[in-house]
């Protein structure tokens, strides 16, 4: 009969109670260190040391570790202290890579977490403002990749060939890519417009053609409720594609637009325009002046350019300004004798005489028988 012999059995209780007190010893100085490290980080915390963001995502990531794996690895420094066999030399070292690879993926699944979670918190609208969807699809693609790349690693450790396994998991991913492309693309600029935030929710923008406040933003589509009231869904990789512009925020809004008077209006009158029109801009509250100039002359018109600045962004107060200056210009123009009625136009019609009248037809003349004459209309003196 064959009899089984372990190689453990051949040890001496003495290098045994050894290894037993060098385990425990370990376990104690281990957990030890730990919990005095979180609590120097702690009082940092309390201290208000906001500026150390990095003392702040160590205890929380410090706060992930396992007990059990400090006990398995006050264990794996107790037997290194035993007379082991080949075999068993084999076997601790890939106990030490599981232990302080599991441990170490416990610590960057957590870091992960915080890290993340504190991103998207620094550009958040509110602080206590709740996860967003890129948040947990970004963190649970990041976490996936992790524990994917960790299973890979132990099995390679063992002796395992993962060769083929990572060769298949890259052609499928491949074909998975190929097969959702659009929808991963949605994916992606969910992402893009998450880190990068072109825009938020409650946002005014203008995109494609259309404006509207922005009502939602999902992995796959944006909802935007437009300006006459129905709902516009747009795919994120469709908007990112496009200009977009931000109402929201302007800082300012700037005005430009001109006034017309009519060609016949005196050197001395449009010599007074500039000035009244800069007048009634900065009696305007909330308003700064840039400028007002004549800007062309021409046998239609004498064009003003108007330019100022609402220091309120909202198109309702901009559109309350813009008509107090309009109507205040009117009356202005009143006051001057400046007309803003275009130049008028007098077409003058020759009536040839039927070829049935008996009477001879005229000569056809070289001019056009339509006349365009511009006469401008004289202003009251």
């Amino acid at each position: 009969m064959r009899t089984f012999t372990s190689p453990l059995a051949g040890i001496d209780p003495t290098n045994w109670l050894l290894a037993a007190a060098v385990a425990v010893g370990s376990y104690v100085i281990l957990h030890g260190a730990v919990v005095l490290f979180r609590r120097h980080l702690a009082r940092l915390s309390e201290q208000g040391r906001a500026d150390r963001p990095a003392a702040e995502l160590l205890k929380a990531t410090l706060a992930r570790t396992s007990k059990l794996a400090l006990m398995v690895t006050a264990l794996l420094l107790g037997l290194t202290v035993l007379d082991l066999g080949a075999p068993w030399d084999g076997r601790v070292r890939h106990l030490w890579f599981i232990a302080l690879g599991a441990q170490l993926a416990l610590y960057l699944d957590r870091a992960l977490s915080v890290g993340a979670q504190r991103y998207f918190r620094s550009r958040a609208s509110a602080p206590d403002a709740p996860a967003t969807v890129a948040n947990t699809l970004m963190v649970w693609v990041l976490k996936t990749v992790l524990w994917v790349v960790f299973l890979l690693a132990v099995l390679s450790n063992v002796g395992i060939d993962v060769s083929t396994l990572v060769a298949s998991l890259g052609i499928g991913g491949i074909a998975v890519a190929l097969a959702v492309q659009n929808v991963l693309g949605d994916l992606f600029a969910s992402l893009s417009i998450a880190v990068d935030k072109p825009f938020e929710v409650g946002d005014a923008i203008s995109v494609a053609g259309f404006s509207g406040n922005v009502e939602h933003v999902g992995l796959k589509t944006t909802r935007i409720r437009s300006d006459s009231g129905e709902q516009i869904v747009i795919a994120n990789a469709e908007l990112l594609k496009n200009t977009l512009r931000n109402f929201k925020r302007m800082s300012t809004r700037r005005v430009q637009f001109s006034l017309r008077a009519n060609p016949s209006t005196t050197r001395a009158q449009a010599a007074q325009v500039p000035g009244v029109l800069r007048a009634i801009i900065e009696r305007q509250e909330g308003v700064r002046y840039d400028r007002v100039h004549l800007k062309s002359v021409t046998q239609e018109a004498l064009e003003f350019d108007v330019v100022f600045h609402v220091l309120d962004p909202s198109y309702g107060r901009y559109m309350d300004i813009q008509q107090a200056i309009l109507l205040a210009a009117m009356e202005a123009f009143e006051e001057l004798g400046v007309s803003t009625v275009g130049a008028s136009r007098h077409v003058l019609i020759e009536r040839m005489p039927r070829p049935d009248s008996g009477k001879p037809a005229a000569p056809a003349k070289p001019a056009a028988a339509l006349h365009n004459i511009v006469s401008p209309r004289k202003q009251p003196s």
